[in-house]
């Protein structure tokens, strides 16, 4: 039995690998094959996020591509919380985030927890570009939230991402 029924979101621009965090978190699995998410797809996982009281997420992978823009309004009604991703590999991917931060807080006109991802961390030795870890900090302390590096592909810290954001929900929302 559960406690809570949450519905997540997870946002930012195509290819940052959303769906792939998200498969690594419900099914521990990770596949190379990539396919674009057309609109939305939803999965749930039951969370215990106190020793013994369990909290049911319901989570919306929400297409990155432009083309869906429009759809994003339905997506994002009656959420409780989101993960914003942008890939670490790819700077530009950063300001793009930005973008998706502003949306959703227009649509959603009010504030939800969220926590920010920079994911791919495991391509990052083998990358050139980098990003300025001050502002990632900042920009996620300017939101009252966290920021995190993942790793899809090895797991490294989605769990954590995950756990962080239902307790940041449960507090907010329910007091705990």
């Amino acid at each position: 039995m559960f406690e809570y029924l949450l519905k997540i979101i997870v946002i930012g621009p195509g290819g940052v690998g959303k769906s792939s965090l998200i498969r690594r978190f419900v099914e521990n699995e990770f596949s190379f094959n990539y396919k674009f998410t057309i609109g939305v797809e939803i999965n749930s996982k039951l969370v215990e996020y106190k020793k013994g009281l369990f909290t049911q997420l319901t989570i919306w992978d929400i297409g990155g591509q432009d083309r869906f823009k429009i759809l994003r309004r339905n997506f994002y009604e009656g959420t409780y919380g989101a993960l914003v991703v942008f890939d670490l590999s790819r700077a530009q991917t950063f300001p793009k985030m930005k973008e998706w931060v502003s949306d959703m807080n227009q649509i959603l006109e009010r504030k939800v927890p969220l926590v920010i991802l920079g994911n791919k961390s495991d391509l990052i030795p083998k990358m050139g570009e980098s990003l300025n870890q001050d502002e990632l900090y900042h920009f996620a302390e300017n939101l009252n939230s966290v920021y995190l590096e993942t790793s899809a592909k090895t797991g490294d810290h989605v769990q954590e991402a995950f756990a962080q954001l239902t307790k940041m929900i449960i507090k907010n929302t329910f007091g705990e």
